[in-house]
Order: structure tokens, then C-alpha cells, then sequence
């Protein structure tokens, strides 16, 4: 059986920052990444996790071609991309798609729903109104949403419903790889599970491959395939996932799990029951 391709890759990634001093202060360097390498394959979930300030939200920027890396290599679909020398080209922008941490935030609350699910199409290809509305609508369908929400606006939905609507934009031009930057961190339990499933089955029907980034291991736990662990801007853990829930080789990575309550999708169900019997 062969290998799965490998979808994104990054060698010895290095992210510098130059803080200017004050009026007595000297200038200095901050090292957000320190030489991270990882690769994921095909229909498979890296999740980047650690504490925040470690990183891994600095990575997931130069993974979605917003930030270039200071040094190191980092390869999309087997092919180098330097956006500091080359610039980003319009087949890598509709290769790599983001999801947000915040979905009010990233929607523009004057445009319809179906405008803002058309947009990427309106940009980056040359499909026609009608084409484009058809597929916003298959959208909404797909990620269990309805056609009578294509023309209401952003403040009208939940949370989760937003969040739902931000996952079915950044898969609009058919993605290869989607970031998730702590996508169900601001929901409530109850609906993180929902997003969680949802993500998990659009990952199946589309061969989907995820960088997941999260402080949460818990919620990794749930959704990863392979697991790495960031601590101020080092990878100090990276490995299989039941390999590194199970036997953590590293002592940052121990200290993250006694101190993160356990909540795969199941314990999440768990600890919601006995918050409303307690209520």
C-alpha cells in the first residue's frame, strides 16, 4: 500500500521578530518559531498545541502564506513557496484556507451570507453568478445549515452557527489544506462537540488535511492524527497521537496534561450532564 502524499511540510521553520527599543532601550530579536519541522499527509490532522505566547498561532500564519518564515523551507502539494521572494500566487491562496478562533470577527456583518460564502469565488475564479450561488447553497447544506439562511447576515446566527458558516468559506474553492487556529476554543461545550463531528465528517467526504492549532489537548485528543507540542517556540514533542497521550516524553508535555481536565467529545457530553444537574 502506498504513502499517503504529503500535503504541507515545513523544514527548520524560523519566525524572528525585531522589537525596537525606547528612548533607552536597545533593539532585540524575539524567537516566536525556533527551527519547527513537521508534515502531514493527505485526509490527516497535525494539531499544534502548548500554552499561549508558544508559537504555534505564528506558525499557523506562515503555514497559511500570511507571514513569511524568517529561514527554513515550507512546501504546499510538494512545491516550495517563498511569499517573501515570490509573492503569493492565486494557486497557492486557493490551496490553503483558514478558520478563525472568533467567526463574528471574521464576517463581514454587512454582507449576506450567501455574498460572503461567493466572494472567494468572485475573486479567484471566473464562475458565474448562478454557478455561484448554486454551490453557497450545496454549501450551507453540507455544513448542516439550509438555503433560507443564504440571505440573512452574520448577527443573526449563534455562535456555532457562524462558525459553521466560516468553515464552509474557506472550503469554497476547494481547498487542499485547511488551518484551523483554535476554531471551538470560544464555543460552548455542547457545540464544540457539534463542530468537532462536523469537521470530522467533511474531513472524511473531502480527503480533507487539517493543521489544528489549540491549547486544548483534550479537544486534540479528539481530532488529531499526529500530535505536536509547542513550548516558547520549540516543538519539544511531536508524534502519533496515542503515542504522545500515552506515554509523553517530554516533561512540558506531562505538565499540559495534569493540567488539562480530559474532554474528547464523549467527556465533553459528560462534564455538560453534571453542569446542568448541578445547575
Amino acid at each position: 500500500m502506498s504513502a499517503a502524499p504529503i500535503v504541507v511540510e515545513g523544514k527548520n521553520i524560523v519566525r524572528d521578530y525585531h522589537v525596537a527599543g525606547g528612548f533607552f532601550g536597545r533593539s532585540r530579536t524575539v524567537h516566536a518559531v525556533k527551527e519547527v519541522s513537521f508534515k502531514v499527509e493527505k485526509g490527516k490532522t497535525l494539531a499544534i498545541v502548548g500554552e499561549s505566547g508558544c508559537g504555534k498561532s505564528t506558525l499557523a500564519r506562515i503555514v497559511t502564506l500570511i507571514d513569511a518564515a524568517t529561514a527554513g523551507e515550507l512546501f504546499i502539494d510538494g512545491k516550495k513557496v517563498d511569499i517573501a521572494r515570490e509573492g503569493l500566487t492565486p494557486e497557492m491562496r486557493r490551496k490553503v484556507q483558514i478558520v478563525f478562533q472568533n467567526p463574528y470577527g471574521s464576517l463581514n456583518p454587512r454582507q449576506k451570507i450567501g455574498d460572503v460564502l461567493g466572494e472567494p469565488l468572485l475573486i479567484n475564479t471566473g464562475m458565474p453568478a448562478s454557478e455561484r450561488r448554486d454551490r453557497a447553497m450545496r454549501m450551507l447544506l453540507k455544513v448542516g445549515l439550509g438555503p433560507e439562511h443564504y440571505n440573512r447576515y452574520p448577527h443573526m446566527f449563534s455562535g456555532g452557527q457562524r462558525q459553521r458558516i466560516a468553515i464552509a468559506r474557506a472550503l469554497m474553492l476547494n481547498p487542499s489544506l485547511l488551518v484551523l487556529d483554535e476554531p471551538v476554543s470560544a464555543l460552548d461545550l455542547s457545540v464544540q462537540a457539534q463542530v468537532l463531528n462536523l469537521l470530522s465528517d467533511l474531513q472524511d467526504e473531502f480527503q480533507l488535511t487539517y493543521v489544528f492549532i489549540s491549547h486544548d489537548l483534550s479537544v486534540v485528543r479528539y481530532i488529531a492524527d499526529d500530535v505536536m507540542v509547542m513550548y516558547f517556540g520549540e516543538a519539544v514533542e511531536y508524534g502519533p497521537r496515542d503515542r504522545v497521550f500515552s506515554d509523553p516524553q517530554h516533561g512540558y508535555t506531562r505538565t499540559l496534561f495534569a493540567a488539562t481536565p480530559r474532554a474528547d467529545v464523549e467527556s465533553i457530553r459528560a462534564r455538560l450532564a453534571r453542569k446542568k444537574a448541578a445547575a
